[in-house]
């Protein structure tokens, strides 16, 4: 029978900023945020401290009652990714590279079948094992799932570890059933979101028991093929290996990029954001050697708006030239989107990409103008490789309400130093 591990870097990105000012996160009220944002700028991570004063992580700094005296870091995405790679380095001290999947920046799964003979300890005392090396070498404190499956292992982590003494939970089939069948809210569990939680709610299922003994004709029918994982998942059942995952291999390669602005966007100010997403898309894209003829667009408004908007647009043959895949964008921009709602997040992405060498040259293209404009975009790809990403900038990059300068210059939509 499989044992795996999921490991977890606890409220990592404040942890990372106490260890660096010398505090103990669990006796420290610190959060990371970026305090220019104003009081409704989000916190990415506030201290264990917070945490068990009642305040949710991801709340925004005005939910912090007033008479909280804290610290405010500001992000250091870099910072966190390293430290991400030093504790990866602590995994690879016990567990082959093969054997571990890094799900986030703070989380990895790690199959320990192979490992129990070897190091003559059980799931539980390799977990202990992992976690005082990375808590002695970095001063992180890990918790940990402990299961049969990669799903147990997820939930075991984040419902039971955190009510466990040693930071440790521990499931199997029926341990889940006996434990968790009844548990609520549903959106606890791994892979239900809050509409999945809805839907679910409206066919009167309020918890995992409830979708075991429903009957799975009524949860196809409103699921489709997804409504398998559900069934499984609510029998705490899962196939999927760390090695399928290693050998899994996509049927068509995409590649995609999403923005939330930093306020509600109009229209023609939102279409010069777009047109900066599709030329970074086309620098990835050449940067790669790939070609795309299917662009997707995703609109998404302000609040008071609930559904997005967009649709696919397709280019006259395979390119990765901006010129051609930005007219496929704002043709679609153009064609689907609100002119009178405040836009306030933008999905790109460009569709069954292929390699350049397995396109044809088509009669009906102005191949050396094309292939002058991917020289060019090669050049400013160097450029910018070498020099920072703010090096070369278009005019449209210095217009009102262009995002691309300040976008450079942070990782993951938050502050890169």
């Amino acid at each position: 029978m499989k044992r795996y591990l999921c490991i977890d870097l606890k409220t990592f990105f404040a942890s990372v900023e106490c260890v660096e000012r010398g505090l103990d996160p669990f006796k420290t009220n610190l959060v990371v945020a970026d305090p220019s944002r104003g009081k409704g700028a989000i916190c990415l991570a506030i201290s264990p401290k917070l945490k068990s004063m009642g305040i949710r992580n991801r709340c925004r700094l005005y939910e912090i009652p007033q008479n909280v005296k804290y610290i405010t870091a500001l992000p250091r995405m870099k910072k966190y990714i390293e430290y991400s790679a030093n504790i990866y380095e602590v995994y690879l001290k016990y567990i082959s590279k093969d054997d571990i999947h890094v799900y986030s920046i703070d989380e990895a799964f790690l199959d320990v079948t192979n490992y129990l003979n070897l190091y003559k300890k059980n799931p539980v005392e390799i977990a202990k094992m992992i976690m005082k090396d990375i808590f002695q070498t970095y001063g992180i404190t890990a918790t940990a799932g402990v299961g049969t499956n990669m799903y147990l292992t997820k939930v075991a982590l984040d419902i039971t570890a955190k009510h466990s003494p040693t930071n440790i939970g521990i499931l199997d089939e029926e341990k889940y059933k006996k434990k968790l069948w009844h548990h609520k809210p549903l959106i606890d569990f791994w892979q239900v979101g809050r509409g999945i939680e809805r839907r679910l709610n409206k066919m009167r299922i309020y918890d995992m028991y409830d979708v075991a003994h429903c009957e799975e004709k009524r949860l196809y029918k409103e699921f489709g093929i997804n409504a398998e994982y559900l069934i499984d998942h609510a029998w705490g059942r899962e196939k999927c290996t760390i090695q399928d995952i290693k050998n899994y291999v996509p049927k068509s390669k995409s590649i995609s990029n999403s923005q939330i602005l930093f306020e509600d966007y109009p229209f023609e100010k939102a279409r010069i954001v777009l047109k900066e997403m599709v030329e970074m898309g086309s620098l990835r894209l050449i940067e790669k050697d790939l070609l795309t003829n299917t662009v997707q667009l995703t609109i998404g408004y302000s609040k008071d708006i609930v559904e997005p908007t967009g649709g696919t647009g397709r280019t006259r043959t395979p390119t990765n030239v901006y010129s051609e895949l930005v007219k496929a964008f704002l043709e679609v921009y153009d064609r689907t989107t609100n002119r009178n709602a405040k836009i306030r997040k933008i999905s790109v992405g460009f569709s069954k990409v292929i390699e350049t060498e397995n396109v044809q040259l088509s009669l009906f293209t102005n191949q050396e103008k094309i292939d002058r404009e991917r020289r060019l975009e090669l050049t400013i790809n160097s450029l910018k490789n070498k020099m920072g990403k703010n090096a070369v900038l278009r005019g449209m990059n210095l217009q009102d309400g262009a995002t691309a300068q300040i976008r450079n210059k942070l990782i993951g939509g938050h502050n890169g130093e």
